[in-house]
């Protein structure tokens, strides 16, 4: 199970200023540990977080010289679709778009934004993939530029890829 790794892991930063999630929190006693890791948090609203009113559809936040859309994933069709990401990124008119939905993490470029997907922590099921590698996203980021951390439980090892972007100015 990765979500023990992942937490003794996150307890122990205490770097984490601020956390973007990508929703399917699902319940209260979930989204009060993640502020228990950072008490500033920005959640987009899943298809099953019925159990907080507040939470919108999409995030929007600003973070040194980046603007950031957070949306859970479900609104983009098809799910994970290039070309639908895109067309939400240029509707919230942000640099960076994390949209999840698809369970798989991941980090591209596409007409010189950055898309991230940080996966799933739990390595939740969906309904076209029964075998989710649990991951999730670290970002760090220093005006302009963003250093991503993918960590990833695979056969019960963690594993950690870095990739790095830069908004042109």
């Amino acid at each position: 199970d990765a979500l023990p790794i992942f937490r003794k892991m996150l307890s122990q930063s205490g770097r984490i200023q601020q956390i973007l999630c990508c929703g399917n929190v699902n319940n209260q006693e979930t989204y009060d540990y993640l502020r228990t890791i950072c008490s500033n948090i920005v959640c987009a609203r899943g298809e099953y977080d019925e159990f907080n009113k507040q939470l919108e559809d999409v995030a929007i936040v600003e973070l040194e010289e980046l603007k950031f859309g957070v949306l859970h994933g479900h609104q983009v069709v098809p799910w994970g679709d290039k070309d639908s990401l895109a067309m939400w990124q240029r509707k919230l008119d942000v640099d960076v778009l994390i949209a999840g939905n698809t369970h798989v993490a991941k980090f591209f470029e596409f007409d010189g934004k950055l898309f991230l997907n940080p996966g799933s922590m739990t390595g939740a099921l969906t309904p076209f993939e029964c075998d989710v590698t649990p991951s999730f996203l670290l970002l760090d980021v220093q005006e302009n530029k963003i250093i991503c951390f993918t960590y990833s439980i695979d056969d019960g090892e963690m594993k950690i890829k870095k990739k790095e972007y830069t908004k042109d100015l």
